[in-house]
């Protein structure tokens, strides 16, 4: 368990991730309080990895329940083998006999099988899925659900009860509580307003894109053979994409394949070739690449001359572009 801010700071950092105070403060604070930690904000900004780096740092089995439209809480949390009870049925078929070769009436069989049942209806037939595999792990397991707001709204009020009590019911077997209570961070991109209940249960962390130098700190942690003026000048023009008006603006996890690009390709410099080849990888619309193409044309000659961005970049608003 983290003793201190500080301490769960420099753990993610062991798992390169930069965690800023507030990141540090929440993860802090999740753990000692035992409560679910929700993350919002644009997609690839490191929420998924936020959960990876974590689990890597307290040494725990990440267990990922990636959410979509229609998901229920039966592909959540479990499923029967009915192929394999029905295998088992088959090889078991002489025992029965053996078992019901006396009795004396329909009602006495019944009693009899009723009896065995825990033979047919045991944990052996039960496949469990993410929800059920994080609460009957018996060692301390870290459960991502990602991309919550991608659920029906009432898969959403289902996983209210599994947050407030850690147990599921499965009719067969009964109530299954957590062996272990799992650290818990949800993850959502904003594509619907979540209900207040979930949010009530959990504490809330927004991550945004980063600012320049903390991208460009990111890119050097991440691409470390990537040339310090190349990255500097890569994270700049990143950062003035998401001053335009876009479909889609790129993300962090972009920035890094773009900067992993410009060093399998060997360039020196974002020159036009470059960037007419590879603005792709940061851009998945046709008309944001051909708008792209056209402002940064007046740009490309103001990359790396300054610390801070170069001018002339609106810098990019959460607020307006959200």
């Amino acid at each position: 368990m983290f003793e201190s801010i500080s301490q769960v700071r420099d753990a993610l950092a062991t798992q390169q991730y930069i965690a800023t105070d507030e990141i540090a403060t929440v993860i802090f604070l999740a753990a000692k309080l035992q409560k679910p930690i929700l993350v919002e904000g644009p997609a690839g900004v490191g929420k998924t990895e936020l959960a990876k780096a974590w689990a890597g740092a307290v040494q725990r089995e990440m267990i990922r329940l990636q959410c979509y439209e229609g998901l229920d809480e039966t592909k959540a949390l479990y499923e029967w083998e009915y192929a394999k009870q029905m295998l088992y049925t088959q090889l078991l078929r002489d025992k029965l006999s053996d078992l019901l070769k006396d009795a004396h009436s329909l009602a006495d069989a019944a009693d009899r099988v009723a009896r065995e049942e825990d033979v047919f209806f045991s944990r052996r037939f039960l496949l469990p899925r993410p929800l059920l595999r994080a609460i009957a792990s018996d060692e301390p397991t870290l459960l991502l659900i990602d991309e919550i707001d991608r659920a029906d709204a009432e898969f959403e009020a289902f996983l209210l009860e599994v947050l407030s009590d850690f147990q599921v019911t499965v009719p067969e077997l009964g109530t299954i509580k957590a062996k272990q209570l799992p650290f818990v961070l949800l993850t959502s991109n904003n594509t619907r307003e979540l209900s207040e209940a979930l949010k009530r249960r959990c504490l809330y962390l927004h991550i945004d894109y980063p600012t320049v130098q903390a991208e460009l700190n990111i890119v050097r942690l991440k691409v470390p053979d990537l040339n310090p003026q190349l990255a500097k000048q890569a994270v700049e023009l990143v950062q003035r994409l998401r001053g335009m008006e876009l479909k889609k603006y790129p993300s962090v996890s972009e920035t890094l394949d773009w900067a992993r690009v410009l060093v399998t390709l060997n360039a020196t410099s974002i020159d036009d070739q470059v960037l007419d080849n590879t603005l792709t990888v940061l851009l998945k619309y046709e008309q944001d690449v051909q708008r792209a193409k056209r402002v940064l044309s007046e740009f490309k000659g103001d990359l790396g001359d300054d610390d801070d961005l170069p001018r002339n970049v609106t810098r990019y608003n959460p607020r307006k572009n959200r």
